[in-house]
């Protein structure tokens, strides 16, 4: 990456502090306030980052963002939010403050002009339990903030004593040596008067009516109203005027195959467990995210390959197949197809989905082993193996469970402990279960041949900084990977004594099978194998295939270690994955999903809703757990749909369209462009651009909310405008309703297209309502994305019909029951994302004192080990002292509690004594 720089430019001030204060791997060039980096703008943008991909970024508040993302801190929703209201309410203020300082010399009228955004943010800051503005570590909101607040801040004339949470906010992140660094050096100690020079060359700002800053809280997460310059307005109108190319994109032709100067994407989400029905959190997990990834790069223009498959070989198969009393095979053919009906009703259009019974499969799986045996990458040892006697078998990872060696969770399966995420061998588990009977395993031994991760190490690291340095790897991804590699690598077994699996093909292992997470994964070469027999050229050609991989953070491990290691170690120049994105958990409502107790939506069961697949789709993407875990809901839902969908996005389309059908006679009306059409078209632009931005890096949920916004722009737009009131008066006004109604029908076309990535139905419904012409899809979102009139005066639309139906209250709680199973009945240790057990605390009724509950005491020893082993790392970490004094209070409360359970008189805080 390459930043570029200008001296006495505040948002360069923004830049450089985020990149000392993340120490991104990062070129830094000083060049002149008027130099043009960005080759495709018409005028100077600074700052300006390269990325690797030859990309640019020029937005100051996005660069931020991005140096704090590559590493490894991603944004919250709250950080977000806070850089939204910096450049929307704080900029237009300082904007005007700035000239009024540093060209008219007036640094006592600038508290009058800053004093309402100052306001707000002293109120926020106040109000706050954070030390930073969106948590207990520095964020890329704190950064911009300061920056943008620095140059007035630090100039003796300019009083701002009054704000007195936001000083010592800001001196707080001042006082940081990265912060005074690159203040030194963007504003070589000069002050107000070093930025004069940049100053001078920008626009007069605007009146001061425009720069009034909104009072809208970034916590709310209202929009408020962004200030659209002229120049935005006119480039807007410009553009808008280009009308559609008459490129059309090249219907897909199988087999897909990559292709010189484009570029050529392979895709793969986690392949299912065969024998598991999916549930919505598998669906947003793996499948719907990829699949909205692979719809979008195609109207990108990129060369995509979406394959996915069913994981049929294991343990879990062959008890299923006993359970049913079918083969393995019967069993896998059977759920196969259950798993591609599914997967076909929510619209996953994968371009090959395949299966790893298969004999390319074996072949290709054999070929890597006997490659990592060549090369001495392959070792042989004993080990100590869970037997469970009642069952006669062998016990695979996933079916033992017991308590965590590390963390004491008491649900770890014998591979890895969900909460903590360590790799566990089965043997280490403490009281082991045979999930199939419940009987304790006995410990037998038994040769194996184990992956020498630690001599693959050095190698790995290398392609890991190289791949997370370029690629987009989600935070989670980056983390995990991290703690890997952090802890050391060991050997991993690749070999089980299975029955149904790939067979080890070494002469003195012939009675065992290939370790799923050594087999699986090949599995994704096989299906492509299976798909086109010029498999090679995607899987052999890391110099022109770029490799997404689509995942739960569970599998993250297998995909960024193990799965990599095992390739690097077969020297055959196979493709490596560039960008791992990662979900976090979604659970359902307040706790897990579970077949079994009939607790949630499956995936076969959601088209017995009545619910469209694509409101489904919608909802799920809504919620997806990009960030942290999320919960499905229905009560939300509903509210989504019918706010979000049928209120919003639907109304406004509807509504466009009925008034060229009601008022024009379903003919596009001729357009007159005026200020308040050309604002609209810019405020629509800017929102296609971060479309862009977001999707372009994974951010399927943030990108989902600028579609949503386009639509309220629109609804306002139309309301103010009141085409139905203006048809029924003069030619002017008549004209003025039919600008309106083109320009809103126009909008309505551009939305059929940014939602098609999302919801594929109803965005074909929109474009044959309109009679759009289908170069639509391939003209908006090409480079950083244009928005033309797609519906040219004089176009014919088709029939309009409303697009969504409200969800009424009467069905969500019948569905809610249908699918609520036992789960009122569970407690919150149950949860999908295993947490520390939140207990409420003991009630104050004294006859409750001294009465024992042993459940209630052992989820409170865990949660105390849990709070405590929090507190020692804060101490360790010389974490600020009201930090560690609050997770301090935590964990005596939960003392308290715990001897309450107990049947103990808790110790009186005023008893302890420091050591």
């Amino acid at each position: 990456m390459k930043l570029f720089l200008s001296e006495g430019n505040p948002h360069c001030l923004k830049a450089l502090a985020a990149l000392q204060v993340t120490q991104a791997k990062c070129d830094v060039q000083y060049v002149n306030h008027e130099d043009k980096v960005v080759p495709f703008l018409s005028r100077p943008a600074l700052p300006a980052l390269l990325l690797p991909s030859g990309q640019h970024l020029f937005s100051p508040n996005a660069i931020c963002r991005y140096m704090f993302e590559v590493s490894a801190q991603d944004s919250s929703v709250l950080c977000d939010q806070w850089l939204e209201w910096e450049a929307t309410n704080l900029q237009p203020a300082l904007v005007h403050a700035l000239h009024v300082a540093v060209l008219q010399g007036k640094g006592s009228e600038v508290s009058k002009i800053i004093q309402g955004p100052l306001n707000y943010l002293d109120q926020n800051l106040s109000k706050g339990k954070t030390t930073y503005l969106a948590g207990e570590s520095v964020s890329a909101a704190d950064i911009v903030l300061w920056a943008a607040l620095y140059p007035l801040f630090s100039d003796s004339t300019v009083p701002t004593s009054e704000h007195k949470t936001v000083t010592l906010w800001f001196n707080h992140v001042n006082g940081m040596n990265a912060c005074q660094s690159s203040a030194q050096k963007v504003l070589q100690g000069k002050g107000l008067q070093g930025m004069k020079s940049y100053v001078q060359k920008q626009p007069a700002p605007q009146s001061s009516r425009d720069v009034q800053p909104s009072t809208s809280s970034p916590v709310e997460g209202d929009d408020g109203e962004r200030i659209v310059s002229e120049e935005e307005m006119e480039a807007a109108a410009l553009n808008y005027s280009k009308g559609l190319s008459t490129f059309q994109e090249a219907e897909r032709k199988h087999p897909i195959l990559p292709q010189e100067g484009k570029r050529n994407i392979l895709l793969t989400s986690a392949l299912p467990y065969v024998n598991n029905v999916p549930h919505l959190g598998n669906i947003i997990g793996c499948v719907l995210s990829a699949d909205v990834f692979s719809r979008y790069g195609r109207l990108r223009g990129w060369n995509m390959l979406y394959v996915c498959g069913t994981d049929e070989y294991g343990t879990a198969t062959e008890n299923k197949a006993r359970e049913e009393g079918l083969t393995p095979q019967q069993i896998c053919d059977k759920y196969h197809a259950v798993h591609s009906d599914i997967y076909k009703w929510f619209q996953i259009d994968f371009d090959f989905f395949g299966r790893t019974t298969t004999q390319k499969q074996t072949e290709i799986a054999q070929d890597i082993f006997w490659r990592l045996h060549k090369h001495g990458f392959l070792v042989e040892d004993t080990v100590e193996q869970l037997r469970c006697e009642n069952c006669q078998r062998f016990l695979a990872d996933r079916f033992v469970e017991g308590v965590c060696p590390f963390c004491n969770y008491p649900e770890a399966r014998g591979d890895q402990c969900d909460k903590c995420g360590r790799l566990i061998n089965a043997v280490e588990l403490k009281e082991p279960q045979c999930k199939v009977c419940k009987q304790t395993p006995v410990i037998r031994t038994s040769k194996h041949l184990f992956l020498n991760l630690p001599k693959l190490e050095k190698q790995l690291e290398q392609w890991l900084d190289k791949s997370t340095g370029a690629g987009d790897w989600t935070a989670n991804a980056k983390q995990i990977t991290r703690s890997w590699l952090r802890d050391g690598l060991k050997p991993r077994c690749i070999t089980r004594d299975l029955k149904w699996g790939t067979p080890v093909p070494h002469s003195d292992f012939k009675e065992k099978v290939f370790y799923v997470w050594f087999d699986a994964p090949i599995g994704y070469l096989s299906i492509t194998a299976n798909y086109t027999d010029q498999w090679e050229k995607w899987w052999k050609n890391p110099l022109q295939v770029e490799l997404y991989n689509f995942m739960a953070k569970d599998n993250v491990p297998f995909h960024s270690v193990v799965f990599p290691c095992s390739l690097l170690g077969a020297q055959d120049n196979y493709t490596l994955v560039n960008h791992l994105v990662a979900t976090e958990y979604l659970n359902y409502e307040d706790t897990k999903f579970s077949k079994s107790r009939g607790v949630g939506v499956f995936g076969d069961m959601a088209k017995e809703t009545g619910i469209p697949s694509d409101v489904w789709r919608f909802y799920l993407l809504y919620v997806r757990p990009e960030g942290q875990d999320s919960a499905f809901s229905w009560a939300d839902m509903a509210l989504k749909n019918n706010s979000e969908l049928l209120n919003n996005l639907g109304n406004f389309i509807n509504r466009a369209g009925m008034f060229v059908t009601k008022f024009f006679e379903g003919c596009v009306p001729v357009m007159d462009l005026q200020q308040e059409d050309k604002r609209l078209l810019a405020l629509v632009s800017w929102e296609l651009h971060q479309f862009i931005q977001l999707m372009d890096k994974v951010k399927l949920r943030d990108a989902l909310r600028h579609i949503l916004n386009i639509s309220r722009h629109g609804n306002q737009y139309i309301q103010v405008n009141e085409p139905w009131k203006k048809i029924k008066g003069g030619d002017t006004e008549r004209q003025r309703a039919g600008t309106v109604t083109g320009v809103s029908v126009n909008v309505s076309c551009l939305l059929s297209v940014m939602l098609l990535p999302y919801m594929p139905t109803v965005s074909q419904t929109i474009r044959d309502q309109l009679n759009a012409a289908p170069s639509c899809i391939n003209t908006m979102l090409q480079g950083s994305g244009i928005f033309v009139c797609a519906l040219s005066a004089g176009h014919r639309i088709g029939t309009v019909s409303p697009l969504f139906q409200k969800l009424e209250a009467e069905h969500i709680e019948t569905l809610k029951k249908k699918f609520g199973g036992q789960q009122s009945q569970t407690t919150a240790a149950s949860s999908a994302s295993p947490a520390p057990a939140v207990v409420p605390a003991p009630a104050a009724d004294a006859s409750a004192a001294g009465a024992v509950d042993p459940e209630k005491a052992k989820l409170l020893t865990q949660a105390v080990t849990e709070q405590g082993e929090k507190v020692r790392a804060l101490k360790a970490q010389k974490a600020e002292k009201a930090a560690i004094t609050a997770e301090v209070a935590k964990l005596l409360d939960l003392k308290k509690q715990l001897a309450a359970a107990e049947g103990k008189s808790p110790e009186p805080a005023s008893q302890k004594k420091k050591k």
